[in-house]
């Protein structure tokens, strides 16, 4: 037996080996590749999303091509009807999912401590469930804290930034209005073609102020970020996450997740960071910035300058799904606890947070949230409460979450799953639709697989006890896992 584990364990050794140097070093021929292997789910679903250019055109696709010279083909006819419709009312066998499952999850890999959890769209329907249900969540968080966002903003509601009028004199002052994805400038035109969804940024801000300054003249910069309250770094991560850069100090007033400009180290004072790139921006547009920025509240009557927007929420939701954005669900749970007490912070957020999903029919009762994101190691999440947020978002009468669904990523397709997924059954890449959860020794993921008899099944599976050393081999065991659902007749 020692020597069968050893052998198996060199196997994937290699398999890994060999999967770090595709990851490194044939990014470009795997892009290439699904270009060409998946064109049509590119071309009508992700693409018009990444790359509108390679939207089709409902007019004139697909384009009518005279045949060759004397080629004789028969008259059009219409197609006959689908064989049988997608059941999305059916129910799960949990003998079936057992025998899918079973054998994969006691993979030693995993850990000691193995969760899973599987049932249909229809919520109280039959459900398989092995162990005790309740695990560390890490970013499948983001699912509770984005679903509660959507139930209590609504998925077409926007951010707001602006810029007021100061006490002084020739004095600004620019408002945080708590928007994920303020960025510092404008797209770019190739990146306006790369990059969903649309973003609004200090920039555009500033050449709007400066308009209505009349485009000269001297002026003061300060900056209003009290939206949020509280510490900007969360008591219950480990100390180290914000001072080592793994995630920026949450404020209401951040661009570009508070990243600096070398895309990795995160600014100390995002709001700070923020208020000094519109200044910039203000100087680029003929204004003369006397000073550096500095903090003022703006007076509740001041007249506004200047607004941008941010894109609808369920666009920005599906954008912090699909990269698993960290500061965005943060700072979309802290306004989950501005819509629900009017507190912005990390404890409201969480709290409303919870609290939203009960009134959602959602049995929160077995939860610990606090957080966001998911960084924190204390959160504990039962495996019914995910599978009962899943069922709401995927059926009928919650349109508000649908964007739960359509932004998870796609296995070895799209986000987070874009390289995961080369192992067990081939057909699962495109049949399963999750959200990831990573931290060290925690790993996790909760999303939709469809079956081989057409039966769409929610599913959570995670594994929060794995040796440091076998996180690549435990993430390996869950995606054959959610590949054996896809795989499976799994309809009662």
């Amino acid at each position: 037996m020692r020597e069968a584990r050893g052998s198996q364990r060199r196997r994937r050794d290699v398999r890994h080996s060999r999967r770090r140097w595709v990851r490194t070093g044939l990014p470009v021929v795997l892009v290439v590749a699904l270009l060409g292997a998946g064109v049509g789910a590119y071309r009508y679903e992700w693409g018009p999303r990444y790359f509108p250019g390679l939207a089709a055109d409902p007019v004139t696709e697909p384009e009518q091509v005279l045949p060759p010279a004397g080629l004789d083909l028969p008259a059009w006819t219409d197609p006959a009807p689908v064989a049988a419709s997608l059941d999305t009312a059916g129910t799960v066998d949990p003998t079936r999912v057992a025998a899918a499952l079973r054998a994969g999850l006691a993979d030693p890999d995993l850990g000691p401590h193995v969760v899973a959890a599987v049932s249909s769209l229809t919520p109280g329907s039959a459900t398989w469930t092995s162990a005790d249900g309740t695990y560390v969540p890490a970013s499948t968080t983001k699912l509770l804290t984005l679903g509660a966002a959507l139930a209590t903003l609504g998925p077409d509601h926007r951010f707001t930034t602006t810029v007021v009028r100061g006490d002084r004199p020739r004095e600004v002052v620019l408002v945080g209005g708590g928007d994920p994805l303020l960025a510092s400038k404008p797209l770019t035109v190739a990146e306006q073609g790369a990059t969903y969804p649309e973003r609004a940024d200090v920039a555009t801000l500033a050449v709007a102020t400066a308009e209505a300054l009349g485009g000269s003249g001297r002026v003061r910069v300060r900056y209003d970020d009290t939206l949020f309250t509280g510490p900007s770094d969360n008591p219950a991560w480990r100390r180290d996450y914000v001072p080592d850069d793994v995630v920026s100090p949450i404020t209401a007033l951040m661009v570009d997740g508070g990243r600096e400009d070398d895309g990795d180290t995160r600014a100390d004072d995002p709001s700070r960071a923020a208020a000094q790139a519109f200044a910039d921006a203000l100087s680029a547009a003929g204004m003369t910035v006397a000073g550096r920025p500095a903090p003022a509240a703006a007076a509740p009557d001041a007249e506004q300058l200047a607004a941008v927007q941010g894109a609808p929420l369920a666009d920005v939701v599906e954008r912090i799904l699909d990269v698993s954005d960290n500061e965005g669900a943060e700072v979309l749970g802290h306004q989950v606890g501005l819509a629900v007490s009017g507190t912005g912070s990390f404890e409201a957020g969480a709290a409303g947070v919870v609290s939203t999903l009960q009134d959602l029919g959602v049995d929160m009762s077995g939860d610990t949230v606090l957080d966001g994101s998911g960084l924190s190691r204390r959160n504990r999440v039962t495996t019914s409460s995910m599978l009962a947020l899943l069922q709401l978002a995927a059926g009928p009468g919650h349109d508000d979450l649908r964007s739960l669904v359509t932004g998870m990523p796609v296995a070895g397709w799209s986000g987070s799953l874009t390289y995961r997924f080369d192992d067990g059954p081939a057909l699962a890449r495109g049949l399963v639709r999750a959200k990831t959860g990573t931290l060290t020794g925690v790993h996790a993921l909760a999303g939709i697989a469809v079956g081989r008899d057409g039966l769409p099944m929610v599913f959570v599976l995670g594994a929060d006890r794995v040796a440091a050393e076998d996180g690549l081999l435990a993430q390996d065991a869950l995606d054959r896992a959610a590949g054996r659902l896809a795989a499976c007749r799994c309809a009662g």
